[in-house]
């Protein structure tokens, strides 16, 4: 594969500063894969230009015309995709199973927004006084700020690049600094399918901050869309108020995981794993806290501890190793620090508690006894942490589950009618009732309260991207 290591923008690889680059390392080895072009303020500048002089012709391009070029980055993507979650292996420590998963699971939102650009919806209706007929037209927002985390770095970028492509909004895409590689490689499949000049930007400052700070602050820009933590979605908020930037926020999550008297274990720990273990726990809709009915609790344990133990650590370019390196060694410490924080706290050890010396692996690790309200049930792990809540009652597992400011997952396993009902009275935007992984492009993705706002994928997906006009007929 061909790495791109230069800022993309009005359909040309750029240097970025003559002064200054930043490594990318792979997390496994800690070796410099590349150095990648650091975004100086003029580039930022720059790209918000192309941007808004591209924006209005992309508005005006056939919505048919819009999705082939989706399809088109879709099929590439479909073709290279082994190369793709090769590229994501390295730059971000997963899993092969991890990398290829994402892989597959990026590409799949070209091709739903692909069909969604083609099917925006409009009304047309008689006003109830009959002296007017009330037309209702959605438009592009316009120039959209794209910013991306590194956890999931082609699927978060793919998942606000189509639908916002296909709304014919034009582009910046900012992503984190540990993962710019796989968004440089999504931006060259795009412009390989077709996307026209300035419809698509890459900028990467060192720090972000100023540089995004000035991009919102300039009047073209209409719209921010931001993944990543709810103390930064904060702030973001707070810049966008000055210029009234329309918002789409995912942010942090705490999902609980109850399990219900009388589950199925073996579905609970079929479905526990993943909702764990994927991404090696780094996912904001990893099960972060579960609570376990007394009267299942121990062999849960048992099960879910014989379950860890057949987890192979190791880098991801061995394809039999399921569980992968976190995104760097400082990571890597604060996943350990919180396991030592939560044993201090009266938790006991299961398994694992294993940071290794060589690379930012954590082994995968179980914790009992854990207090709800502690530390590690109060702060997303971001790591293959599993800490167990033992509860009596199912209404205080209820009560616990909604304890936190987050809402963007949670998870239920027991009785199907006795789990929906509770599913219904959890507080999160997202529940998966007997099943650990809920993620479709097809499905509306985001939370409540201070996990997001707006929604991803779906028929929900494109409508962020389009503001409704109406206008007024005469009857």
């Amino acid at each position: 594969m061909n790495l791109h290591t230069n800022l993309f923008i009005d359909g040309q690889w750029r240097p970025g500063s003559a002064d200054a680059r930043f490594d990318v390392v792979d997390p496994a080895d800690l070796s410099t894969i590349a150095d990648f072009a650091v975004a100086t303020e003029q580039d930022c500048m720059a790209a918000v230009d192309a941007a808004a002089t591209a924006q209005d012709a992309w508005a005006a391009t056939a919505p048919r015309e819009r999705g082939e070029v989706l399809r088109r980055a879709y099929d590439i993507l479909t073709a290279e995709v082994e190369e793709f979650a090769g590229l994501m292996v390295r730059e971000n420590g997963k899993s092969w199973t991890d990398a290829l998963g994402e892989a597959h699971y990026a590409k799949e939102f070209f091709r739903w927004f692909a069909e969604e650009a083609v099917r925006v919806p409009g009304d047309y209706r008689l006003s109830p006084s009959g002296d007017k007929r009330i037309v209702v037209d959605r438009q592009p927002i316009g120039v959209s700020l794209l910013i991306t985390p590194w956890n999931f770095p082609a699927a978060m970028a793919t998942r606000k690049l189509a639908p916002a492509l296909a709304a014919g909004c034009t582009t910046i895409l900012k992503p984190a600094e540990e993962t710019p590689l796989t968004a440089a490689y999504v931006v060259e499949v795009l412009r390989r399918a077709g996307v026209p000049d300035g419809v698509v930007n890459l900028v990467t400052p060192v720090p972000p901050g100023p540089a995004v700070h000035r991009m919102l602050d300039r009047p073209e820009v209409r719209k921010l869309s931001f993944t990543g933590s709810t103390e930064v979605g904060r702030a973001l908020l707070h810049a966008c108020a000055d210029s009234v930037v329309s918002t789409s926020m995912e942010l942090g999550g705490n999902a609980p995981l109850v399990v219900l008297p009388g589950a199925d274990l073996d579905l609970t720990v079929e479905g526990a794993l993943p909702a764990k273990m994927r991404n090696g726990g780094a996912a904001c809709t990893a099960a972060n806290r579960f609570y376990v009915h007394t009267s299942v609790h121990d062999e849960f344990v048992a099960r879910m501890d014989a379950a860890l133990a057949k987890v192979t650590v190791g880098p991801g370019t061995d394809r039999a190793h399921t569980l992968g390196a976190l995104v760097s060694v400082a990571e890597r410490d604060k996943v350990a620090a919180l396991v030592e924080t939560a044993i201090a706290d009266g938790a006991t050890l299961v398994r694992g508690g294993r940071a290794w010396s060589k690379g930012a692996f954590y082994d995968p690790t179980l914790l009992t006894d854990v207090t709800h309200g502690s530390a590690i049930t109060m702060t997303e792990i971001f790591g293959p942490v599993t800490a167990v809540v033992r509860y009596d009652d199912v209404e205080d597992a209820i009560r616990m589950s909604n304890d936190t400011v987050h809402g963007l997952m949670a998870y239920v396993f027991g009785e199907e009618r006795e789990a929906m009902a509770v599913a219904r009275r959890l507080e999160a935007g997202m529940v998966a009732v007997n099943r650990g992984v809920v993620s479709d492009p097809a499905a509306p993705f985001g939370g409540v309260k201070q996990s997001g706002l707006g929604r991803e994928g779906g028929f929900e997906g494109v409508l962020e991207f389009l503001e409704e006009k109406y206008i007024a007929l005469t009857a």
